[in-house]
């Protein structure tokens, strides 16, 4: 009885967070994905250059995202905020991915609920790659989430703008992006 009253509080929550996320994509069609994504390069550590505003990062500044294989398929995910400044308080969230079967690596479902939550997976679709993997831009396709990564902690004006130009190709709104301050 008690975990079911959880599972119900936890599934209030998540909807009401779900719900209260502004929509920053007018158009109905999901924009495509990048083809191909070779997880080998993929994995590693990456820097948040800009995202759009959401509650689990409010307050959030030095943030990254590392990305590990597994060997049951999956990939690890730990995500890193400072708290206020790059040199704030670590909140760390840990989470798992898993590859949408026919999307060539490029679109995942990442959850960071606890394993028994099973709705609480979200999309993380790669909407462009640098050839090289030194930036991308990913997010959902309803235009919720947003985040452009870069391996670097700082993403030179041409690169940040052409993954701005192709984010607004697909439909995204670029002014709500709030940069990131990675010291």
């Amino acid at each position: 009885m008690i975990k079911h009253l959880l599972t119900a509080s936890i599934a209030s929550l998540v909807l009401t967070a779900c719900m209260s996320q502004p929509d920053y994509r007018a158009q109905e069609t999901a924009p495509p994905t990048v083809p191909n994504v070779d997880l080998d390069q993929y994995a590693g550590l990456w820097y948040e250059i800009a995202r759009y505003p959401n509650s689990f990062e409010k307050d959030c500044a030095g943030v990254t995202a590392e990305y590990a294989q597994r060997d049951d398929g999956r990939i690890s995910v730990t995500n890193t905020c400072h708290k206020g400044s790059p040199e704030g308080k670590v909140k760390v969230a840990n989470g798992v991915a898993r590859v949408v079967e026919g999307s060539g690596n490029a679109r995942l479902k990442v959850k960071f609920a606890p394993s028994w939550v099973p709705f609480a997976w979200g999309d993380y679709w790669i909407l462009h790659l640098e050839p090289d993997y030194s930036a991308v831009l990913v997010g959902d396709p309803s235009g919720k989430y947003l985040w452009i990564l870069a391996r670097d902690k700082t993403l030179d004006a041409d690169t940040l703008a052409r993954i701005k130009a192709r984010a607004e190709a697909l439909g995204y709104k670029t002014d709500p992006l709030v940069m990131t301050d990675q010291g």
